[in-house]
């Protein structure tokens, strides 16, 4: 190959995918005339970087360049596909300095690893080639207020922005479906993104309802190198123009982007669980603001995230009538769990269930209907308790909780840490050996309700055993929260949530605000009151959260959830980072971070129990794992993840090797 260089531009200005922070910046190569047209912004090249190959991105091409010294030539271009077009590199700059993290990290995210074989697949035929279109219908939108105007917006490619709370009774896959498709129909790009592959699967049914199976692109995990990246660079020449995908579709380069929607932010599944932790909704409203492309943040419930962005007037609600709710959703109401009621109600006794739950389950069966029974633990008995004074019961060797994995599996407590068989429990507060069941899960409440209603079948969903749908007979389904199948071709007569304590007392920041997005979304599964319909919660009637979920007042709550956070100074209100690291070097890294005005400094502290500081470190010389917690008011949205970047890269220019994490406003705080 010779080694003239390029005519025109000479000089590329690339980014080696490299994982040190201060590696994360540009460095300056030549391109031989050969690779003049190739190398262009957004490919991928080989370069030759202390003395080994590495793969690099192109950002920019230079007639000059300001290193001194001698440049060397770029080794070659991998591939002349501009896999990285300049807005998505400009939004992975935007969330590298929102995040602290470095941009490698990012683009391995967002752009699929390369498959030589896919680039032979044909990317070329357009879009409408690919098959016949059925024109949508759009009235589902009617049914909210200002939904008419908002479709209208967003179909003549003005921005709009809108929190969707879904009303019951609704199919938002179907409503979704037929507004990307009426989007595409007119040039448009759509993107839809959510947690998981059941809801994929969902909306691309729904699209095909429209659309040949050709013209929808999927961009999911479980898909196999070749069909990752070949959908990918079908979305990238433009034939890929609706894109439904989970977590990492949040970056598909759609061409002419017009709408984008991300259904159940306030699932976990959502963010990365890789450096730097980002979270899809940060992702799609980052793009909504540099692409100017219309956004949905959509569900049942609404996260405290996106009512600040309606209370800040980024977005406006996009709500049902009060009245179409009210008609639309099911009699809700809740009936407390202690132990006076159980004990008069022998049928409540047997199932731990009130006798109104009993009553709501018996008349949906007998209409033949299926009943949703949601219990927040898998397995058979997942805690237990001193039967005398309810001290919880705990391992004698390592302290862990005692429970009962199955009923084939222990006759006797057995530690859901360690495993060891306790036959011999003693509680060390009344030195009772009676034990009861403080947490059932599905097994165990599968096997009492299996007592209970003894004419009926009994079907489960949990785990890797999740089923999609039921068939619209009378049968008792139990299941774990977002594994509830939905009802072939109807709805349940009747939902009971069991153990309700056990989603609103977990030791996390949103832990609320999760039990309620799964009991709404629960909720929905099941008739209106007109039909019948009744959802039973077994938890104190008092609690406000339980009041949000009777009145289906979803903003109401989201409202009352920011507020708490404001009062409290907890994100969304705030913006809070998380640095973990052992006790010295945490202290190093600080004294060398220049942090924006009025952030407090929370710590160290140890780490929660089961979080572990990955890698290796001499203990007794830098001292235990401890995590600070970084707190930063609202204005400067990136000047926290600015100012934690540069102190990582000023820790890795001074060969600070010890573990370090940093993660900027974490779904899960603890």
């Amino acid at each position: 190959m010779s080694n003239a260089q390029a005519k025109q531009l000479p000089v590329a200005r690339v980014l080696p995918m490299l994982g040190p922070p201060h590696l994360d910046r540009p460095f300056d190569y030549l391109v031989t005339e050969e690779d003049g047209e190739a190398a262009q912004p957004g490919v991928r090249v080989r370069i030759r970087f202390a003395g080994r190959l590495v793969d690099a991105l192109v950002l920019e091409r230079r007639a000059t360049s300001n290193h001194q010294g001698k440049l060397r030539f770029i080794e070659r271009v991998i591939s002349p596909e501009v896999v990285a077009p300049e807005q998505q590199r400009t939004l992975i700059d935007a969330l590298a300095n929102r995040y602290a993290g470095t941009r490698p990290d990012l683009y391995r995210a967002a752009i699929p690893a390369r498959h030589a074989k896919a680039e032979e697949t044909d990317t070329s035929t357009s879009w409408e080639a690919l098959g016949e279109a059925q024109e949508p219908d759009l009235s589902a939108w009617s049914g909210y207020e200002y939904g008419e105007s908002f479709v209208d917006a967003v179909l003549d490619g003005k921005l709009a922005r809108a929190a969707w709370q879904v009303a019951p009774g609704d199919d938002w896959a179907e409503a979704l479906a037929a507004l990307a498709v009426k989007v595409a129909l007119g040039g448009g790009g759509a993107l839809i993104v959510v947690p998981d592959q059941r809801d994929v699967d969902r909306v691309e049914a729904a699209l095909r309802a429209h659309v040949a199976a050709k013209q929808v692109t999927t961009l999911t995990a479980s898909q196999g190198p070749q069909a990752r990246y070949s959908r990918y660079l079908s979305v990238l020449h433009g034939q890929g123009r609706i894109v439904v995908g989970t977590r990492s579709a949040a970056f598909a380069p759609v061409v002419n982007l017009q709408l984008m929607a991300l259904m159940h932010d306030g699932d976990d599944s959502l963010v990365d669980p890789r450096e730097p932790y980002f979270h899809a909704r940060e992702v799609m409203t980052t793009r909504s603001a540099i692409e100017r492309a219309s956004l949905i943040i959509g569900g049942y419930s609404r996260t405290a995230e996106a009512q600040l962005l309606v209370e800040t007037g980024w977005m406006h609600e996009l709500v049902a009538p009060k009245s179409s709710l009210r008609a639309r959703a099911p009699h809700i109401h809740a009936a407390g769990d202690s132990d006076f009621e159980l004990e008069r109600d022998p049928r409540a006794r047997q199932a731990r269930l009130p006798s109104v739950a009993f009553q709501a389950a018996n008349a949906a069966l007998d209409r033949g209907q299926p009943v949703l029974f949601q219990v927040p633990r898998t397995g058979y008995i997942q805690a237990l308790a001193c039967g005398q004074c309810r001290e919880p019961a705990r391992c004698r060797w390592c302290n862990g909780p005692l429970g009962l994995p199955s009923a084939s599996e222990a006759v006797a407590p057995t530690c859901r840490w360690c495993g060891r068989v306790d036959a011999q429990h003693v509680c060390p507060v009344c030195g009772s050996r009676k034990v009861r069941a403080v947490v059932l899960g599905t097994e165990r409440t599968a096997e009492e309700l299996g007592r209970a209603f003894p004419k009926h079948r009994i079907l489960t969903s949990w785990g890797e055993k999740v089923r999609d749908t039921v068939p619209a007979a009378p049968a008792l389904v139990v299941a774990t929260p977002g594994a509830e199948p939905r009802v072939d071709g109807g709805m349940y007569g009747a939902a009971v949530f069991l153990d309700t304590w056990a989603l609103l007392q977990r030791p996390d920041l949103r832990a609320v605000e999760d039990a309620f997005g799964k009991w709404m979304a629960a909720a929905a599964l099941v008739a209106p009151h007109t039909a019948g319909g009744e959802v039973v919660v077994v938890a104190d009637p008092a609690l406000p959260v339980v009041q949000h979920l009777i009145r289906w007042d979803a903003p109401g709550f989201a409202a009352r959830e920011l507020l708490q956070r404001r009062d409290a100074g907890f994100p969304p209100a705030v913006h809070i980072a998380l640095v973990d690291a052992p006790d010295k070097a945490l202290d190093d890294f600080f004294e060398h971070v220049d942090l924006p005005q009025g952030t407090e400094l929370l710590g160290p502290v140890d780490l929660p129990g089961g979080v572990n500081l990955p890698g290796e470190w001499d203990e007794a010389a830098l001292g235990p794992a401890q995590r600070m917690l970084v707190r930063a008011p609202l204005a400067g949205r990136d000047a926290l993840g600015k100012a934690l970047r540069a102190g990582a890269v000023s820790r890795a220019a001074r060969k600070q090797d010890a573990p370090l994490r940093i993660q900027v406003n974490p779904i899960d705080i603890g």
